[in-house]
């Protein structure tokens, strides 16, 4: 569920045209705002997911997961036994959690003047909300948590759910990032980091401006290939290898020693060697620094290999989507693997000789091994390797 649609064919049909889900944000009132445009997910119409009854505990942010792991469920086709229940794990990411719901707490409280706040502000605002409702809606009983590291929440969810598949802490796992982020206490936080995009995200473009903020959710579940495929299931790729690591450098400016480290441990997590990575899913935010030490970074790792590789960045397509922005990526990625294609860069105008130049337009491209990059602020990155 994302600014490209309400599904993931949509997604990738969107994908592949290199529309952009980027536009005006709507719904909150932007007057003296530096930035007016967003990547909201438009085609997201609560009432026709959940009756009254079920919205009233759940946040914006929590109904997107419910509704992405739906999804991802119907397709996986997975029917667990109450005993298998009990070994099964949600891994969720978000940066925000719920967001709407804190800051009408807030306009309540500080600017009605309210004595009292609604009495499901907590369990509404925690950022846990949507993976404890999946444990509700599913049933499952095994290891449940949140990921809270900002943009790269997503990818250290589905990597620490790999994790414990792999090494039979859980037999599967639904694992994934969300986001809504679009209130006006937010939109204001972020105008003054003065990082925003004044009008679109071009990505490794010369002239670059900044991010532009997205939404949305994306689950996979993830289960050992053999028993994925002992039951018939249609396998859409494989997890390889997950990194993860901090810089230790800066609370919101990047290291390219930092990223390029952590691109390594993924590398070396699934046993896969540089030369063999075909497409590269990049961070790719948008921003002058950002882009820079990504670059940096891939041409430390790669070599001479970076010229025969493709690099994209979708955040052009489905905006910044922060905690979920991991997981649009890795659906975007699989997708890409499934095809044997590359979603384009959107927005790009003019290569820029201190960054790696990205596929611009759609491009059919063979290749066996992807990975997705996730670089936080903070200083906090998360690489997934996936294969074909």
């Amino acid at each position: 569920m994302s600014a490209l649609g309400g599904n993931a064919v949509e997604f990738w049909d969107a994908c592949r045209a290199g529309r952009s889900g980027i536009g005006p944000i709507g719904g909150i009132d932007m007057t003296g705002i530096r930035f007016s445009n967003g990547a909201q997910a438009l085609a997201f119409d609560a009432s026709k997911h959940f009756d009254e009854k079920q919205l009233v505990p759940l946040d914006r942010f929590a109904q997107l997961a419910i509704v992405a792991a739906r999804e991802a469920m119907g397709q996986s086709a997975l029917d667990l036994s109450a005993e298998e229940k009990q070994r099964a794990a949600i891994v969720t990411g978000s940066c925000y959690g719920g967001k709407a719901s804190e800051d009408a707490g807030f306009h309540s409280l500080y600017y009605d003047r309210s004595p009292r706040v609604h009495p499901l502000t907590i369990p509404r605002l925690m950022a846990n909300a949507g993976a404890s409702a999946l444990t509700l809606e599913l049933g499952w009983q095994g290891p449940v948590w949140t990921v809270s590291t900002a943009c790269s929440s997503a990818n250290h969810a589905i990597g620490q759910a790999f994790w414990l598949v792999r090494h039979g802490i859980a037999d599967v796992a639904l694992a994934g990032g969300s986001e809504a982020p679009f209130t006006y206490g937010s939109m204001k936080a972020w105008e003054a980091l003065r990082v925003v995009s004044p009008d679109t995200c071009r990505p490794f473009s010369k002239n670059r401006a900044g991010m532009v903020l997205g939404e949305g959710a994306a689950m996979l579940v993830l289960e050992p290939l053999e028993r994925a495929v002992a039951r018939g299931a249609t396998v859409l790729a494989e997890i390889v290898g997950f990194g993860m690591g901090a810089d230790a450098h800066h609370i919101t400016q990047p290291s390219a020693a930092g990223a390029a480290r952590v691109i390594g441990l993924a590398l070396a997590d699934g046993g896969v060697a540089a030369e063999s990575v075909g497409v590269v899913n990049a961070h790719g935010t948008g921003t002058a620094v950002n882009d820079v030490a990504e670059s940096s970074a891939l041409r430390t790792v790669f070599g001479s290999h970076v010229e025969a590789m493709r690099v994209t960045s979708t955040k052009s397509l489905h905006g910044h989507a922060l905690g979920a922005a991991g997981a649009l990526e890795a659906v975007a990625t699989i997708c890409g693997l499934r095809e044997q294609a590359v979603a384009p860069t959107a927005n790009f105008v003019e290569a820029d000789p201190e960054t790696v130049t990205p596929v611009t337009s759609f491009e059919s491209f063979a290749h066996e091994v992807a990975i997705s990059n996730s670089f936080a602020f903070g200083g906090l990155n998360a690489v997934l390797v996936m294969r074909r």
